[in-house]
């Protein structure tokens, strides 16, 4: 292997959105950085099976308000 091509592998911390947190080795940061999750196996859908609609309307409606006067027909 070549010499000084390998990031450095150290311990970090993780939190995860419900406030647990582990130990892991990683290459992310440097050594004792803490990572904190906004998505975690926790509260994704693709782990939950619960789906969330967390902005209800928000991207059609700027859709609608934006091309409203072009009368294109939505059937």
């Amino acid at each position: 292997m070549k010499k000084d091509i390998h990031p450095d592998y150290h311990m970090i911390k993780v939190v995860m959105t419900d406030g647990t947190e582990y130990e892991t080795r990683s290459t992310w940061g440097k050594k004792g950085d803490v990572l904190k999750l906004q998505i975690d196996p926790n509260n994704h859908p693709a782990w939950t099976g619960v789906q969330r609609l967390l902005n209800a309307g928000g991207q059609v409606g700027k859709f609608k308000d934006r091309f409203q006067g072009l009368n294109i027909s939505t059937k």
